[in-house]
C-alpha cells in the first residue's frame, strides 16, 4: 500500500514539495505527493508536484468532507498544512482524519489558539520566561513605537510610529491592534527558528537562520546560525504541550548585549525552512519516521552552520493554457 503525502495550500512552496518527495520516494518510489490548493493551475507546486486537486477554501462548511474524501481518493497518510489559517479548521477536526487513517500533521487545538492571538503567546513567552516586547499604554507612549494587529499575519495591518503626528484615529479605533516596544533593527537581527517537536510535545531539534532580506513576507536571504538562541530555547521550550512537527518561531537578537525577544509562533513549515532542510535539519523525514514507520526521533543538533541561502525566481511552464 503507498504511504502518499498531502501538502495543502501549496502556492509557491516548490522546494517543500521537493523536499517531501525525496524523503517518501526513499520508502518506495511508487510513494506520491500530491497538493491541493484554491486555483492549482495558477500554483507553480502544483504542477511540481505528483498530481494535485482543486479544493474550496478553507472557511467553506464542506471543506472537511471535500478534503477527507480526496485523501481517500489518493491514499493521503500524512497532511502537511502550509498556511495559518488552515491550522485552527484541521486541529478541530483531527479526529475525523484520524478515524479514516490519515493523520493531519497539526498541533493541539488549545496550542493552536494560543498561536493565533499574539496576546495569548506574548503570555505563553513570559510563562516561559522569555523576553517579549513591553506593551504600551496607549494613553501614555513614548516614541518610536510598533503597532500590530495580534490576529495578523503576513505583516498585514501592521506599522512603524516615529511620532505623534503619524497616529490616525483607525490606530486608536481598531480594537485589534497592539502598542508595543519599537524593535531597533539596526541593533537587532531577525531570525526565524525552524524547532521539531514529535508527537509527545518534546523539542528535537532547534535552527536558527537570520532574515537578511525578505520579500512579499518570506526570506530571499538568510543564512543558519548556532548561536544563543539554540540554547534559550533548548532551556526554556525543552517540551510544549500539544505542539507538534515543524513551528516556526520569530525572534530578536542583539548581539551585543544578547538580549533575546520572542515575537510570535508559527505551528506549521515556514517559507524558509528549505534553508534549514538543506543544512541538514531533516524534518520531513521526522514526520515519516515518527507518523508512518513508527520510530522515535532523536536530538539532532549536527546541521550546517553558517549557510547562506540566495533564492531567485525560476519558471514553471504550463501548456495549453486556457483562462
Amino acid at each position: 500500500m503507498n504511504q502518499n503525502i498531502l501538502i495543502t495550500s501549496a502556492g509557491q512552496r516548490v522546494s517543500l514539495v521537493k523536499a517531501f518527495q525525496k524523503e517518501i520516494k526513499k520508502l518506495n518510489q511508487n510513494n506520491k505527493v500530491y497538493t491541493v490548493d484554491l486555483n492549482p493551475i495558477l500554483a507553480p507546486a502544483c504542477h511540481i508536484s505528483d498530481g494535485y486537486r482543486t479544493v474550496n477554501r478553507v472557511t467553506d462548511p464542506n471543506y472537511i468532507s471535500e478534503l477527507i474524501n480526496l485523501c481517500k481518493e489518493l491514499s493521503i497518510r500524512l497532511i502537511i498544512p502550509t498556511i495559518d489559517t488552515e491550522l485552527l479548521v484541521l486541529a478541530e477536526n483531527r479526529e475525523l482524519f484520524l478515524k479514516e487513517g490519515i493523520i493531519p500533521i497539526v498541533s493541539g487545538l488549545e496550542f493552536v489558539k494560543a498561536c493565533r492571538d499574539k496576546r495569548i503567546i506574548n503570555q505563553f513567552f513570559i510563562e516561559n520566561n522569555i523576553d517579549i516586547p513591553k506593551n504600551l499604554d496607549k494613553n501614555n507612549l513614548s516614541f518610536p513605537l510598533f503597532i500590530k494587529p495580534y490576529d495578523g499575519s503576513l505583516s498585514k495591518d501592521t506599522f512603524l510610529i516615529e511620532n505623534e503626528s503619524d497616529l490616525t484615529d483607525y490606530h486608536f479605533q481598531n480594537p485589534k491592534l497592539m502598542f508595543m516596544e519599537y524593535i531597533n533593527h539596526a541593533q537587532y537581527d531577525e531570525y526565524t527558528v525552524d524547532t521539531y517537536f514529535d508527537k509527545n510535545g518534546n523539542l528535537k531539534c532547534i535552527v536558527p537562520r537570520k532574515r537578511i532580506f525578505v520579500r512579499a513576507g518570506e526570506v530571499n536571504k538568510g543564512v543558519t546560525n548556532k548561536n544563543e538562541i539554540v540554547d534559550y530555547i533548548n532551556q526554556r521550550l525543552s517540551h510544549i504541550e500539544g505542539a507538534v512537527g515543524c513551528l516556526t518561531m520569530q525572534f530578536f537578537f542583539n548581539q551585543e548585549s544578547k538580549r533575546i525577544i520572542g515575537i510570535e509562533i508559527n505551528p506549521r513549515f515556514g517559507g524558509g525552512y528549505p534553508l534549514s532542510y538543506l543544512a541538514g535539519a531533516n524534518y520531513p523525514k521526522y514526520l515519516i519516521d515518527e507518523y508512518i514507520l513508527g520510530n522515535s526521533i532523536e536530538y539532532f543538533n549536527d546541521w550546517e552552520d553558517n549557510l547562506l541561502m540566495l533564492r531567485y525566481d525560476d519558471e514553471v511552464l504550463v501548456r495549453n493554457y486556457e483562462d
